[in-house]
């Protein structure tokens, strides 16, 4: 295998061990700065150029994109997936995980633990806000802050309200997020490679510092992680589109409650501390699966006239509820399903045998017009009207006659020829 590791600093520690773990593996493993690559685009041949030159031709790229080169990076590993190069982390996978909000928007689809968290822009909402996660003290973090930088930990609503306020006049988005006061200071880092958490540490916080970063002075300690917390880690990288990541955790009264998934995890804090080959662990990851380069499903479908991907939903009463697949006539209608999703459980190619429960949700390949009829009518939200309670004392006195023939006729003020409308 050839190995492209992508990083603009060949000397750190996590790109030094990479090498070095590739090559005694007796894999062919090079460091190359992402930001001497040119893209270039041409009609049925995308391709690289590395130093002003053309690149030679690589098995796999390992990622390790810079938070200030994100835009460009990932740009380079974009090229490298139409180039049919197999690339741990995939670049839409890095873009989600340098946002914090687009990464919770995307885990909280899923049944992910995670702190409740909010994001405003009206002043008018930030105190609103703030009592919806459940009020101070708050954890107000910037977007795109890394290494616990831009986390700010707010004791009262005026303080965060005025934080929030200070921060949103410099052109800064901020989240608002729930402060896990059971963890005390403490959280855990996983680290993830394919489909298993090849490491864990717990980092702990000293003295004031409620961020337990080990550059901030953070102690750690490896950790053997139990099944909910390990099952949770690999989900959300999973979800983000990553392979290779760290997935930062707290310990919640209500099991793991996520915090960040790291797209370009350093190894030199969680080797240190836990003594484990993680950058073997990757290398033989990215051997094993080398390939199978990542193909965008939707993409390479949907070129088909008329056919396309759509997730299908069985709800409680469907006609589908008790069903084989085989008996579903979905195969009748031009219609494959590529996967089923059941609570947590993801079903790869199902057999044609299994049962349909309500709650199944159908990841299917066919055409546009068959699954169309099969998606359930959005019910409509109607307007609630608004109201107002009147106080006896105040209500308006009656004006009524008897000799007024319109008095307690039921006539209305907005004339005969006016109809009732359907949000009236």
């Amino acid at each position: 295998m050839k190995l492209a590791i992508l990083s603009c600093n060949r000397h750190c520690y996590s790109s030094r061990r990479l090498r070095e773990a590739a090559i005694d593996r007796g894999h062919k493993a090079k460091v190359l700065n992402t930001l001497r690559f040119s893209i270039d685009l041409e009609e049925g041949r995308p391709s690289l150029n590395f130093r002003s030159k053309e690149l030679s031709h690589y098995d796999a790229v390992l990622p390790r994109i810079g938070a200030s080169i994100t835009f460009f990076g990932t740009a380079v590993v974009r090229q490298f997936e139409q180039m049919d190069v197999y690339c741990a982390n995939t670049s839409a996978g890095i873009s989600n995980s340098r946002d914090k909000l687009r990464s919770l928007q995307i885990l909280s689809r899923h049944k992910i633990g995670m702190p409740p968290t909010t994001f405003v822009r009206d002043k008018k909402d930030v105190l609103p806000a703030i009592e919806r996660v459940g009020g101070a003290p708050v954890i107000i973090k910037l977007l795109e802050g890394t290494q616990g930088v831009g986390v700010i930990l707010a004791d009262s609503a005026k303080i965060a309200e005025a934080i929030i306020e200070t921060l949103q006049s410099t052109k800064q988005n901020v989240l608002v997020q729930r402060f896990v006061a059971e963890s005390k200071g403490r959280d855990i880092r996983a680290f993830v490679v394919g489909d298993q958490v090849v490491a864990a540490m717990r980092r702990v916080a000293q003295g004031q510092e409620f961020r337990s970063n080990v550059h901030r002075g953070g102690l750690t300690e490896p950790l053997e992680l139990d099944d909910e917390y390990s099952a949770t880690a690999i989900r959300a990288a999973q979800i983000m589109g990553l392979r290779v990541a760290g997935v930062d955790m707290l310990e919640g009264k209500h099991g793991p409650q996520i915090l960040e998934v790291n797209s370009s995890p350093g190894l030199e804090g969680i080797e240190t501390c836990t003594q484990l080959d993680v950058a073997g662990a990757i290398t033989d990851y990215i051997a094993a699966q080398v390939d199978f380069p990542e193909i965008d499903i939707r993409q390479r479908l949907t070129v088909s006239r008329g056919f396309g991907v759509a997730e299908i939903h069985i709800p409680e009463g469907s006609e589908y509820v008790g069903k084989e697949i085989r008996e579903s006539g979905l195969r009748d209608q031009d219609i494959n399903v590529l996967t089923l999703y059941r609570d947590a459980r993801v079903v790869p190619n199902p057999r044609s045998d299994r049962v349909l429960e309500p709650g199944d949700r159908l990841l299917c390949f066919g055409r546009l017009d068959s699954m169309r009829g099969m998606v359930p009518e959005k019910t409509r939200k109607r307007r609630k009207p608004k109201t107002e309670t009147l106080i006896p004392e105040n209500l308006p006195p009656a004006t009524e006659r008897k000799d007024d023939p319109s008095a307690g006729a039921g006539v209305d003020e907005r004339g005969p020829d006016w109809t009732p409308r359907e949000d009236d």
